[in-house]
Order: C-alpha cells, then sequence, then structure tokens
C-alpha cells in the first residue's frame, strides 16, 4: 500500500502523507536569517610603482555594491581581512599576492517554499518536484534558500554497505540541471558522480544537437533524454505546431552587471518544439506542451515571447522575447546607504522572476547506469490541466 492510500483509509495522518504521485516528501524550515557569504580576491598591482590603499581596491573595484562611505563602514566595522587578518584601516597599503576577503553581513532571503517532493528514487538519482519560488542554485539574493540546501540539509541514511560499493557516492544528491525559481516541475538530482557526469552529458549533448543542421527526427532518435513542459500562453496560437530555433544571448539591461538571457540574433542555439493542447478563446489563452531540445536560460519564456505568445502573467518577457524594463525609483545617494554600507537596493532590481505559469511537466531520459529507458511525471497544476484533466482529477477526488 502506498503512502497515499495508506493515509486515505486512514493508516496514517492525511497531513503527514505526500501528494498524490510523490513517494514523500522533505524539507526543513528556513531560518530567519541567512549565514551571510564571502567573496574571495587576489590583490594584483596594476602599476609595479603604484600603491593601492585597501579602500581604492574595493571602491573602484565593487563601486556598484556600495558608495565611498559604505566600503568605509564595512572597512571600520571589521568585514574585511587581509591575509587572514581583519583590517580595519581603510588607508592600508595593500601588497601584491595578498588574499582579500569580504564578509557580507547574514540576511533575511525572500520568502521561498521550503517542501520537496520525490517523485522517483534509486541508488543513483532522485527525481523531485520543485515548487514554484524555490531556486535551485545560490545566487544573488537566495544564497540558502534552494533546492540544493534542502538536499544538503536532509539525512540521507545511506547505508555503510552502499557507500562501500559505490566509491562514488555523494553525501548528497546534486542537480544536474536548472529550472527557473518560477517554474515548477520535475527536476532531476545525481546520488553519484557517475550518474552526474552521464546525465549531465545528456543535457550538454542536446544543447549541441540543437545547433546542427539535421533532420528531427535524426535529432530525437540520438537523445538520451526528452523533457517536455506544460505553459499557458496568451492569445490564440493558430498553428498544431510550432519549431522555434532562435538563438538565445545575453543583452545588456539597466542595473544588472552581467546582463539578462534575451532573443538575441548572435547567442547559442536553441531549439523548442510547441505543441497546441486547448485553445481556450474566451479568456485568449492557449494550453500547450514544450519539447526543448536544448536547454538555455529562461529558453521556453524566450521563445514563445518571441513568436508573440508570452506566458501568461509573465513580468519579465514580453512580445519579441525581449525583457521588459520598468525604470526604478531613485532610492540610493552617496550619503543613503544599507545597514551594511551597500546601497539601499529594491528586492527585485528587474521585474519579478515569478507568476507565469510554466510545469516541468514529465521526461524520458535512458538511466545513467541500467540504460534502461524510464519515464517520469509530476502532476500538474490544476490551471495547467486541459478539461478533461481536470474532470479527472475531480473524479479521483470524489468531486
Amino acid at each position: 500500500m502506498t503512502a497515499a492510500a495508506a493515509a486515505a483509509a486512514g493508516e496514517i495522518p492525511a497531513e503527514d502523507a505526500p501528494p498524490p504521485g510523490a513517494l514523500y516528501s522533505f524539507g526543513t524550515p528556513w531560518p530567519e536569517f541567512n549565514e551571510g557569504i564571502s567573496y574571495i580576491d587576489t590583490f594584483r598591482c596594476a602599476d609595479a610603482g603604484a600603491t593601492t590603499t585597501l579602500i581604492e581596491f574595493y571602491s573602484t573595484s565593487y563601486k556598484s555594491s556600495a558608495p565611498l562611505p559604505g566600503w568605509i563602514k564595512r572597512i571600520r566595522d571589521g568585514q574585511i581581512t587581509v591575509d587572514g587578518e581583519v583590517a580595519t584601516d581603510p588607508d592600508m597599503i595593500l601588497r601584491e599576492g595578498s588574499k582579500l576577503v569580504y564578509h557580507r553581513l547574514p540576511w533575511q532571503e525572500p520568502f521561498a517554499p521550503h517542501l520537496l517532493d520525490v517523485l522517483y528514487e534509486d541508488d543513483d538519482m532522485i527525481a523531485l518536484n520543485k515548487p514554484s519560488g524555490l531556486q535551485v542554485l545560490p545566487k544573488g539574493l537566495f544564497q540558502q534558500r534552494t533546492v540544493l540546501a534542502q538536499l544538503q540539509l536532509k539525512d540521507w541514511k545511506m547505508p555503510s554497505s552502499f557507500c562501500s560499493k559505490r566509491k562514488d557516492a555523494q553525501s548528497h544528491p546534486v542537480p544536474v540541471h536548472r529550472l527557473g525559481r518560477g517554474t515548477s516541475g520535475l527536476l532531476l538530482c545525481a546520488k553519484t558522480k557517475l550518474a552526474k557526469a552521464q546525465l549531465a552529458a545528456y543535457f550538454a549533448e542536446g544543447a549541441t544537437n540543437a545547433g546542427k543542421s539535421r533532420d528531427e527526427t535524426d535529432i530525437c532518435k540520438a537523445r538520451k533524454i526528452s523533457k517536455f513542459y506544460r505553459a499557458l500562453v496568451t492569445g490564440i496560437l493558430e498553428n498544431d505546431e510550432v519549431m522555434i530555433t532562435q538563438p538565445i544571448g545575453l543583452v545588456r539591461y539597466p542595473g544588472v552587471a552581467e546582463g539578462l538571457y534575451a532573443a538575441c540574433s548572435s547567442g547559442k542555439p536553441a531549439m523548442s518544439k510547441v505543441r497546441v493542447l486547448e485553445r481556450l478563446k474566451i479568456h485568449n489563452h492557449t494550453l500547450i506542451q514544450v519539447e526543448i531540445h536544448s536547454g538555455r536560460p529562461h529558453q521556453i519564456r524566450i521563445h514563445l515571447a518571441y513568436i508573440g505568445h508570452p506566458l501568461v502573467d509573465d513580468p519579465l518577457y514580453g512580445i519579441g522575447g525581449q525583457p521588459k524594463f520598468d525604470e526604478p525609483e531613485p532610492t540610493s545617494t552617496a550619503d543613503s546607504f544599507a545597514y551594511d554600507g551597500g546601497y539601499e537596493r529594491p528586492l527585485q532590481p528587474v521585474p519579478g522572476d515569478c507568476g507565469y505559469h510554466l510545469h516541468a511537466h514529465w521526461l524520458v531520459l535512458c538511466h545513467p547506469t541500467t540504460n534502461e529507458m524510464i519515464k517520469i511525471t509530476a502532476p500538474l497544476p490544476h490551471i495547467l490541466q486541459t478539461r478533461e484533466e481536470q474532470q479527472d482529477t475531480a473524479k479521483l477526488l470524489g468531486g
């Protein structure tokens, strides 16, 4: 009897049972503040005859992080070490090769869910159902509230016999690909180094094939993994199937140093195959399935926006596949900075990365060690179900 069936039969409390389709759930509630983060630099002098002070280095190298008074405050507060020693003198002369570490103070990260459902698990890998709003890997404001952190916090209780047999076993599973923070659904994680390398190779191979001029059938035959998403887009797609091959690359965006990904003629090859499932004319929406042959950042969002059908409620990508821009209100001056010396910044310097409707629904892959073909499916949110699927769900729930 499954856990869900046992709950239905009253053998275990319903609140302790995993949702339908899941083997079990896990997750540790987030602490109020994270542990901060350290940024490491090695000082290299551009001019052998010149001298550089500690404040000159930080105020010129990282002027976008804090104004001059802010960096002085950080130094005097003991947030910077030089060669392992706390440095509180802004005018300290730096030596060639010195190791500099800026210790950013702990901060309260924005809300993120913490529970993860396990959809599939064996000795080599695990498949999770990632909720919307949870980032996969640390970046930006989210350094702790991530899928990776939950994988690290869980006690996996791997038997010593298994670890002795599998020399490549890892202390915890690690994600082998990414999903956008606002994207929900299937996320593959590897338990062993071999599985990690093999699965990563599958995804890399898909990206490589997307850039080759080959027949679509040949590409599909050569792939070791196929991923299918469910999405809700604005407007009514006329064609039942659409193949999108628009390259994706970085474009400049005000306030974001590294830029943002968008439709870009000089970008990397990307391929998405769209199939219409239902045309919801009363709402001017279309429910679609998207199969991706590559995995560029925000690929589905960009590709659908590029063809004139952005995801419903996507706050970032508009028609043409370019990021929207809202002029932020001026919030920082040289004399106005946050508690840690940095600029007072909005929580979201670009339009939010949540709110849209995109779900990694199912995949088929060649198992990394057995070579067996397996299929894994993540339950669909109600809004991304067809009318027939919604009726079937209602029947299962007794509605």
